[in-house]
């Protein structure tokens, strides 16, 4: 046995379909393309959402709405997380670091303050927005507000 009368075994490999080669090979003509139409022809290919000329959806849907290019979005912090994080960490001062080191934030969120929860401790506070209850009740706790 050598490499030149090597040979896969009986009934393991297949003939590719030579497919266009002239009709006397049963697969000229036309090629398994059928007649006419787009889908015979060289080079098509079907758009995104062509519905065989039916308008399709997208065009069908009106549109409604808009997106305001100018919002603020603020991760929100409720009083009883700044309450947790006071117990756990014994601060005079929450800012926006402390936050991101608690791991509430991520330095590239702007950070609103809610009055959810109760606030007990004469802390202060930094950050881009306050509600009015919240400013109201670390206020009430003896503590400021420090907007950024």
């Amino acid at each position: 046995m050598n490499l030149s009368n090597l040979k896969p075994a009986e009934g393991s490999t297949k003939t590719r379909k030579r497919i266009g080669r002239g009709s006397g090979s049963g697969l000229g003509g036309t090629s398994t393309r059928g007649h006419k139409g787009a889908k015979s022809r060289s080079g098509y290919s079907k758009k995104i959402g062509f519905e065989g000329g039916q308008m399709p959806l997208q065009r069908r849907v009106p549109k409604f709405g808009f997106k305001n290019i100018n919002r603020v979005e603020y991760k929100a912090i409720n009083l009883d997380t700044i309450q947790k994080l006071i117990e756990a960490k014994k601060l005079d001062k929450v800012g926006i670091n402390e936050l991101i080191e608690a791991g509430f934030v991520s330095s590239k969120h702007q950070v609103k303050i809610l009055g959810n929860g109760a606030l007990n401790a004469k802390v202060e506070v930094q950050a881009h927005a306050f509600s009015k209850s919240a400013v109201a009740a670390i206020e009430a706790a003896g503590g400021s507000v420090v907007k950024l």
